[in-house]
Formats: C-alpha cells, structure tokens, sequence
C-alpha cells in the first residue's frame, strides 16, 4: 500500500498561484493513478484533476481546465498540482488519492475509484 502527504496548502488573493504537493511512500510510486480532489464546507468532496501512473494521461474538471496543472516526478514519489488564476471558488480542503493500476492510458476522476488518501491541505482563496 502507499502513504500519501500533502503539502503547500495556504491563503491567496484571487487571481494568485499556489502549488500542492503530495508526497508517497511505502510503495512503488509509479504503480499508482493519482487524483487530487476537493472538498468545500457542505458539499460533496470533487475530482479537479488526475494522471496516469506514467505520466502519459491527464483530466481536468471542466471550471478548472487551463489553470489546474498536474504533474509528478515519479523520482521523487511526488505529484503537484499548480493552481493558477485562483478563484474564491476554488477554496477547499484538497485532498490527493492513489490507486494501483494496471492499465497506463487513464485515470479516474471520482473518489470511489481510489483506495488511498491523505489527510488533506486548506486551499483558501480571498476575494
């Protein structure tokens, strides 16, 4: 199984840059399909963004296409997520989640597909 840590979470201004970061350990990291998802106060947690264990795939949820950037260094076990053109409706706690797959050319973008999750850094965006 792998251990996944997020980081880099803070407080921006709208229309500012923030990039997460979520570290693995305990497996191989290249394994594993990647997504990072949100979860704002009173509503259901959301897919905004994922790869494929090899880099080769990516998806974007729709409101964050052209600003979310996902990435990972499989040398360092690292994913981030660059957040660009930040908007006060992008705050949350974002959350990244792994999952062992065999297939190379997708990623999924729904919580349920995903077996392993971190504990979550506070994005908050002022307006």
């Amino acid at each position: 199984q792998v251990q996944l840590v997020e980081s880099g979470g803070g407080l921006v201004q709208s229309g500012g840059s923030l990039r997460v970061s979520c570290v693995a350990s305990g497996s191989t990291f290249n394994w594993y399909n990647i997504g990072w998802f949100r979860q704002a106060p009173g509503k259901e947690r959301e897919g905004v963004a994922c790869i494929s264990r090899n880099d080769a795939i990516t998806y974007y949820e729709d409101s964050v296409e052209g600003r979310f950037t996902i990435s990972r260094d499989n040398a360092k076990n690292t994913v981030y997520l660059q957040m660009n053109s930040l908007k006060p409706e992008d705050t949350g706690v974002y959350y990244c989640a792994g999952v062992y797959s065999s297939v190379y050319q997708m990623c999924g973008m729904t919580p349920a597909e995903y077996e392993y999750w971190g504990q979550g850094t506070q994005v908050t965006v002022s307006s």
